[in-house]
Formats: structure tokens, sequence, C-alpha cells
């Protein structure tokens, strides 16, 4: 199969930031984007290789309304809000398809949909979340804050190594079929942490949740981890983000 690369040779990753959008219409646009993925490399399995036509990677950020969302093995009992009190607090929640349990997504917080033909990328699921999680973590370390992991949970950990302080600064859960993927993380830069407490996130009852502005003290540019995260995510993929 021929790739899609510029003329240096770099892999070219189409990147578009959604801005403020609503949860549905963000999730029907990533489905779109990921079924062109799975419907070509079917189609190319048809056909000689040099016929072939590329798949093309996608990524996108944005910010939600408030919304929680349910991961399709996550607990249902883990929203701690009857559907009165989401209408009285203008939350929306979403059961959907993607891995992992409860989590929010709102405004002050990068969602990044990395949707990626991983034919491209090492055909390896560990790798790529750890690759997702890396960019966070070089992210964070641009603004003099340490993080981590924790063996066995995905994301992207402040104190990672006690179990006592540790707190989620990064979610993540993701779709996959025929090695496309869809759905992907949620940094929290300038969340509002108090949505977290309406919830059980990602399923955790003994760990916290924080964001960059808890932990700096005071409200960030957005802009500005977006731009220094696309860094990371381009140069960890090896890719080259275009509009």
């Amino acid at each position: 199969m021929v790739l899609l690369t510029d003329l240096c040779g770099v892999r070219t990753i189409h990147f578009q930031d959604l801005g403020l959008i609503d949860y549905a219409t963000a999730w029907n646009y990533q489905k779109q984007l990921f079924q062109a993925i799975i419907d070509r490399k079917v189609a190319n399995r048809e056909i000689p290789p040099d016929l072939q036509s590329p798949t093309e990677d996608h990524l996108l950020f944005c910010e939600h309304p408030h919304v929680y969302t349910l991961g399709k093995n996550g607990k249902p009992s883990h929203l701690l809000m009857n559907e009165r009190d989401l209408r009285e607090a203008g939350v929306q929640f979403f059961a959907i398809d993607r891995g992992g349990d409860i989590t929010y997504h709102g405004p002050g917080q990068i969602v990044g949909y990395p949707i990626f033909d991983l034919d491209h990328h090492g055909n390896s699921m560990h790798r790529f979340m750890a690759t997702l999680e890396e960019a966070v973590i070089g992210t964070l370390e641009a603004w003099k804050i340490k993080a981590g992991r924790i063996n066995g949970l995905t994301g992207v950990w402040l104190d990672a190594d006690d179990p006592t302080k540790a707190r989620k600064i990064c979610a993540m859960g993701v779709r996959t079929s025929r090695w496309a993927t869809m759905h992907g993380f949620a940094f929290n830069v300038n969340t509002d942490l108090s949505y977290f407490d309406r919830i059980v996130p990602c399923g955790i009852t003994d760990k916290g949740v924080t964001c960059m502005a808890k932990e700096l003290g005071g409200l960030l540019e957005m802009q500005a981890v977006k731009e220094r995260l696309k860094l990371e995510l381009g140069d960890l993929f090896e890719v080259e983000l275009v509009a």
C-alpha cells in the first residue's frame, strides 16, 4: 500500500481543532472518519497493491459542553445523578462505544481524538496508548509538572508512585476495529473539577482527579497547551500535523 507522505517522506496526519462542540456532533464526525478508514482498508484487500489508495489519519482537538460518557464496559451506577439531576445541572449523558468506564468532558479540557490506521504506527495498541500518554507527560513537563503512569491503569497521573496522593490529570479510552482507532484522551487543563464529584471517575474509588490550573494555582492559556501537545504528538508519532 502506498503511504500518504509529504515530499520529505514524513507521514502526515490531518489535524483539526473543532473548538467547543456538542458531544454528539463530534462523535458522529469521528464515526464518519473512522468508517472511511475501515472501508478503504476493506476495499484495498480486493485490488492489487499498485492500485490501492492510502488511508488517512486524523487528529481532532476539541472542548465539549458539560457531558458524562460511559464506556461499553462501565457501570451505570458510577453516574451518581439521575435524569432530573442531569437536566437541572445542564449536563448531557451518553453511553458510548469506547473502552473504559465513566468520565467527564467539559470546557477547559483538551479532548483529543486520534483517528488513526495503526498499520501506519506499528500495529500495537500498547504502543499507541503509551505514545498518547507520553505526549501528555511531555506537555506537562514543559510547565514543570512531573507526571507518570500507574501499572494496570490507563491515563496520566501525578504522584503516580504514592497511592495516597495519586491523582489523574488525563483519562484515556479508545475503540478499535481492523486496526483503526477512535475516541482518545481527555486532558484536564482549566477543568472545573467539581463535575467529577458526581461520578466515580473511570470507576476508580481510591484516587483523585486534578487539572493543570489546580496544580499551578491559576488558569493557563489553552492555545499554548494545545500547541505544545501537538508538538509532542508529532514528534513521538514521527508525523507532521497538517490542516
